[in-house]
């Protein structure tokens, strides 16, 4: 199975999300497709074997929308300039084809645009602009390289338009209002400043013509509405644009016919004009359009400044010399040139120089991490200090940054089962309210002995205003912006379903080491008999162990180095293997191991067998130290624990969720970790493999169980958690079987995670009971229900602007989430 991301032109309403999402399910060959209205991207995957992509791209197109492929790396749209016929073309076309490394070119002369399709390892993209310029013409700036830049200055025009279009519309409607109501509002003793030469009982026809021609430009702007809404209808799949069509067409037929009718010397008709409920409804749409334009951007703004953090540009050293050249041209294994206070361009390793790199990009880290020969950088990162020299090894989508990036628009794109019964509703919820419009129509017009005048009224009402908008948008863009709230606090969230399920946890399990515990033994006590020195006796230890290969003796020779103690020349150095080591130092022979290899040399411990007792009763290894055969101290070596276990912990208990550890370790040692951060389930000596059985177990007792790893072995628990969280400096194995990474390894993260997750839920439960509360009551009130009982009768008019406001509103409640801070514990 292979999976796109396909950017959708031409969707206003969830019915048309649901129509896309309904014919790409027909093709023979899809696993699944997912249409998300608010960022308005098809999320599919499909048998590369069955279909292609066109195949996709054009079922979208054939019922009306349009969908747009991100290109590839290895394909470039090159504008060329200095053409002047079709010969021109076809010269830069076989300049392009003569290039080893390129595998298809067109140009064409229409667009001034050059499509070259080549291998990356074979011909560079200033190898491909140098044969454009070779050839004569002028090969210009690639715009639109940057597919982020592009969707944002694609979204800036539509609102741009979009508003246009409401000012032109406000600035025929208002005055049209103003014909229509003044006259109505003299009856009831208002007077307004009125021109007598339109008053309707005077001079109906000229009235009449009037509001016509106030109402053709508002009807002109509008024209989107009508193109699309009959061209669904005509399809048997109506939409919101529909609605407003068919309401809207029936108010300006019958005012229409009335005029006629006027024209006919029947001046009755006056006070039958529609013209004016057609203007400000399309009018208030068209406002209402316009703020949702705004709102749905403003749900993005993660993706975008997540996009915006890498740089333009990279300055790659060739023949010697340095080059700056568009990032775009940046190929695997160029050797590129970082200066302090500039970013990194790509992914790659340090080949020259040393420095201090900002990565809190990636990690949240604020500490510059110090980078030599040999390490790796990361796009985006700041160098901070010196200079570096640094091969390219991974461009474009493969960098850690685009990979974030694409993670997060993944999980925006997904659907929480939450959303299930609101994409229900909207598959159904047109032709419903098409078929309430007019029964209620019908209804009135009997019952009130046939006054077709009325019945428009409510058959218009009813169908301005329900909105699928509102139950649309109301799970789609809480998840945007609570997967792009976690990616700015470096929490990376997979997708609606693990955003859902996390607020459902009950019970977390933490591995233990590298998770709990920094993963790598420290020395943290150095105790030593009545005529021995401290210092002294760490600076024997490490000199003794500096042979060794054990991991406690490398961790006692790097705590030596870190106080600046100097070691001292070992010899005879013999490693006892499960016991300890032997050496000689300037003529003493030194001791270091466990209470079996001092038994064995008939080595008394008694002196500090209570220190060691109580170092071994809180996690630590102790290494027995002797120098010519007499004790000389304690060195005790633990995996400490990190300093943010414990008030992670402590926040997950005030939001009542049991906390558990597992590990392999034996039960006095995890039993101690486990009092030190306050773990309320101990699970010791688990192996391996028997870690993801444990899950099972705890799931078992009908609990809602999250994992929390960072090593190979964790993968399999991760995944049959319920939700499975892996620590960001853990392996690749654990984040990609992982439904949550925490980028900046802190177990403080895991908290924040899941009360992230509660507030976006509990957000989309409030936006799904506005939409779904809004169209239960509205739609009855303006089918006249309050009439019926003697209360008011809903104005067309005011019924699109609740209308209008009911998407904006499930949209500014969805913002809302973008105030979330993180480390709040409910």
């Amino acid at each position: 199975m292979d999976s796109r991301i396909l950017s959708i032109r031409g969707m206003t309403c969830a019915a048309c999300a649901q129509r896309i999402e309904k014919t790409v399910k027909k093709l023979s060959g899809i696993g699944q497709a997912s249409v998300n209205l608010a960022s308005e991207k098809l999320f599919v995957e499909y048998d590369e074997h069955s279909l292609s992509v066109e195949e996709i791209k054009q079922v979208v197109e054939k019922i009306g929308y349009e969908a747009v492929e991100k290109t590839a790396d290895s394909s470039v749209t090159i504008p060329v300039g200095g053409m002047t016929c079709a010969a021109c073309a076809s010269r830069v076309e076989k300049a392009l084809k003569k290039l080893g490394g390129v595998t298809g070119a067109t140009v064409n002369f229409a667009t001034e645009k050059a499509s070259v399709t080549y291998e990356p390892g074979k011909v560079r993209l200033s190898e491909l602009k140098a044969a454009i310029e070779k050839a004569g013409y002028r090969a210009l700036e690639i715009t639109g390289a940057d597919a982020g830049d592009e969707d944002r200055a694609r979204k800036r025009k539509a609102i741009k338009v979009l508003w246009t279009k409401f000012i032109i519309s406000a600035v025929f409607a208002l005055p049209l209002l103003y014909i229509a109501m003044v006259p109505m509002l003299t009856k009831y003793g208002i007077v307004l400043p009125y021109p007598k030469g339109l008053d309707p009982m005077a001079y109906p026809l000229v009235y009449a013509l009037l509001e016509i021609l106030l109402v053709i430009p508002v009807i002109g702007v509008g024209n989107k509405f009508y193109t699309v809404g009959f061209k669904a209808l005509i399809a048997r799949s109506p939409n919101m644009d529909s609605l407003i069509a068919i309401g809207t067409t029936a108010a300006v037929l019958y005012s229409l016919y009335n005029t006629w009718q006027i024209a006919q010397g029947n001046f009755i008709y006056v006070d039958a004009l529609y013209f004016e409920t057609a203007g400000v409804i399309i009018t208030l749409i068209l406002l209402g359009k316009s703020l949702e334009a705004i709102s749905k951007g403003r749900t993005s703004e993660a993706i975008k400044k997540l996009m915006g953090l890498a740089p333009k540009t990279a300055i790659i050293l060739q023949d010697g010399e340095e080059k700056e050249i568009p990032i775009a041209e940046v190929e695997i294994g160029d050797i590129i040139v970082v200066k302090p206070g500039a970013k990194i361009p790509v992914d790659g390793s340090v080949v020259e120089g040393h420095t201090a790199i900002d990565e809190s990009m990636l990690t949240g880290e604020s500490m510059p991490v110090d980078k030599k020969a040999g390490d790796a950088v990361y796009a985006a990162s700041l160098n901070t200090t010196g200079t570096i020299q640094f091969r390219a090894e991974k461009i474009g989508s493969d960098t850690a940054l685009a990979q974030i990036i694409k993670l997060v628009e993944d999980a925006q794109g997904s659907k929480a089962p939450i959303a299930a019964m609101a994409d229900k509703v909207s598959g159904v919820f047109v032709p419903v309210v098409c078929a309430i419009a007019l029964l209620a129509g019908a209804a009135w017009l009997i019952g009130t002995g046939g006054d077709f005048k009325f019945a428009l009224t409510i058959f218009i009402s009813v169908l301005v205003i329900a909105c699928p908008c509102a139950l649309g948008l109301a799970t789609p863009t809480a998840i945007m912006v609570g997967t792009g709230k976690g990616a700015e606090n470096g929490i990376l969230i997979k997708g609606g379903e693990a955003l859902e399920t996390a607020h459902k946890i009950n019970t977390i399990v933490f591995d233990k080491t590298g998770t709990i515990t920094e993963g790598k033994p420290t020395v943290t006590d150095v105790l030593t008999t009545e005529n021995a020195d401290a210092d002294n006796l760490l600076r024997l230890t490490a000199s003794a162990e500096k042979g060794s290969e054990h991991p406690l003796g490398q961790a006692i020779v790097a705590g030596a180095q870190s106080k600046g103690l100097e070691l001292l020349k070992a010899d005879d150095f013999n490693s006892i293997t499960g016991r300890g080591i032997e050496a000689k130092i300037n003529g003493q022979t030194i001791l270091a191991g466990n209470a079996a290899l001092m038994d064995e040399r008939q080595i008394s411990l008694m002196a500090l067998l209570d220190e060691s007792d109580r170092l071994a009763g809180e996690g630590k290894t102790p290494m027995y130290v002797a120098a010519d055969g007499v004790l000389a101290g304690i060195v005790a070596v633990a995996d400490v624990v990190k300093a943010s276990s414990k008030s992670a912990i402590e926040s997950l208990h005030k939001m009542g969720i049991e906390v558990a550890m597992i590990t392999g370790d034996n039960r006095k040692t995890a039993d101690a970790i486990a009092a030190q951060v306050g773990i309320d389930r101990v699970l010791a000596e688990v192996l391996p493999q028997d870690k993801s059985n444990e899950v099972k177990k705890l799931q078992g007792e009908g609990r809602k169980v999250a994992m929390v790893g960072d090593g190979i072995n964790d993968a399999p628990a991760l995944v049959q958690a319920d939700v499975g969280i892996a620590i960001g400096s853990g392996t690749d194995v654990a984040m990609e079987s992982a439904d949550i990474v925490l980028m900046r390894s802190q177990l403080t993260d895991v908290p924040t995670a899941i009360n992230l997750s509660k507030k976006t839920i509990r957000n989309i439960k409030q936006n799904l009971f506005w939409a779904f509360g809004y169209n239960v009551v509205g739609i009855p009130i303006a089918a006249g229900v309050l009439y019926l009982f003697g209360g008011p009768l809903l104005n067309p008019i005011f019924a699109a602007a609740a209308m209008s406001l009911s998407s904006v509103s499930v949209l500014t409640n969805a913002l809302r989430l973008k105030r979330f801070k993180e480390g709040t514990a409910k």
